[in-house]
């Protein structure tokens, strides 16, 4: 079976499975998505299969070769060609060679690259070690204020996951009889693979960089510019070129406040907003919108005299801020509200982020290249991501408008 029959036999198995969705045939539908999962994993066979076979012309011993691109994350191989269960992009070789390629364009040694892949290593970079790649992925969390709000999965790009499997809903069931899978619409959604890239800028003297400081130098680097990148696209993201944001999504009926051209911010729009957030959704939605939006709500009081903003001041110091007892986390990834707009413009919304699933390769590559117009040397990182709305009711818009 080559990919194109693989691909077309997939993609029946898949309108099969939708069809019977829509007839309300769930238990059908189950059975055709668990067709598409053994398929997946007859053609992983076949990679693998492939790969080996590869392998094999070129080498007087084969390499087990799981990926055919240059991250074989989780294997080392040695001068005999032996397999081992070392992280080999953890190992401190590895960690120094992948110094010296940064900052001196010095080759990555063989023995670390699967060289029989079909990828060319010059078209994918080098791998980031192991230990860099894990703090990356801690400060990306740490230092971002919508990161780690929501939802994380590391599934294949380019695979259906049911809604059910992302965010499973629990029922109650009497003894010894199992879950009535009718009642429950099960819908799907796929990811793609959007290639995140940021050059990395290193300005450090080579002759005199220490492995501990280069590393560092990296993790910074990488982190604040992705971090700001990956907000940005959870917000508003096109989902074309980037993931889908929050705000692409079409609300749910009467879960948008309108705020006139003549009418400013007030107590009224807030507690409209506040009622059209449905009951079930209540205890973990927070409310987004930036500084400036946030101020204007600053000093307004209820009709007891109640102050309706507040910030107040946690353990570790930093402002803590809330409006109607409701946590706000500040960006600056959507407009400010004005007095007035070219065009309607959401300024403020309530949403749940754990309702936002962003699905990550963390296989993060550096590739060094040569600007042509300067004679820079640059470095690139890349991701490969993707993001959705898994669930759109926890919602709530503000949106100011021209009339």
């Amino acid at each position: 079976m080559n990919f194109e029959k693989y691909l077309a036999k997939r993609n029946t198995l898949l309108d099969e499975a939708q069809a019977y969705i829509a007839d309300g045939k769930i238990e059908e539908s189950t059975a055709k998505m668990k067709e598409v999962e053994e398929l997946d994993n007859q053609w992983e066979e076949i990679k693998l299969a492939n790969a080996n076979l590869n392998a094999l012309k070129d080498n007087t011993k084969a390499t087990n070769i799981e990926d055919k691109g240059v991250n074989v994350m989780g294997t080392v191989i040695d001068s005999t060609n032996n397999v081992s269960d070392e992280d080999m992009f953890a190992s401190a070789e590895y960690r120094k060679a992948f110094m010296n390629n940064v900052l001196k364009g010095t080759a990555i040694p063989e023995k670390f690259i699967n060289i029989n892949a079909n990828t060319k290593t010059g078209d994918v970079g080098s791998v980031i070690p192991t230990t860099v790649l894990e703090k990356i992925i801690e400060k990306l969390e740490a230092t971002g204020m919508i990161l780690p709000l929501v939802t994380r999965t590391s599934y294949k790009g380019g695979l259906s996951i049911p809604t059910s499997t992302v965010k499973p809903v629990a029922t109650w069931v009497n003894e010894g009889v199992g879950s009535d899978k009718q009642k429950k619409a099960t819908g799907v959604i796929t990811f793609n693979y959007f290639k995140l890239r940021c050059a990395v800028s290193v300005s450090l003297e080579v002759s005199t960089t220490t492995l501990g400081v280069f590393e560092s130098a990296i993790i910074n680097n990488i982190t604040e510019a992705m971090a700001k990148a990956l907000e940005q696209a959870i917000i508003s993201g096109n989902g074309t070129t980037q993931p889908k944001g929050i705000l692409k999504e079409i609300v749910a009926d009467e879960q948008n406040v309108n705020i006139a051209k003549a009418d400013k911010a007030s107590y009224q729009v807030l507690t409209n907003a506040e009622s059209a957030l449905p009951l079930s959704y209540e205890s973990e939605a927070v409310w987004c919108m930036t500084k400036k939006t946030f101020m204007s709500f600053v000093g307004m009081v209820d009709s007891q005299k109640q102050p309706i903003a507040r910030v107040n001041y946690g353990i570790s110091g930093k402002p803590e801020r809330t409006l109607l007892g409701r946590t706000v986390v500040l960006n600056d990834y959507i407009p400010n509200l004005t007095d007035t707009v070219e065009a309607d413009t959401i300024v403020a919304f309530l949403f749940n982020f754990k309702d936002y699933v962003l699905n990550t390769n963390y296989n993060i590559t550096l590739k060094r290249y040569e600007d042509n117009e300067t004679d820079d040397q640059v470095t690139k990182a890349i991701m490969l991501v993707d993001g959705k709305v898994v669930d759109k009711n926890s919602l709530v818009t503000i949106t100011k408008t021209v009339l």
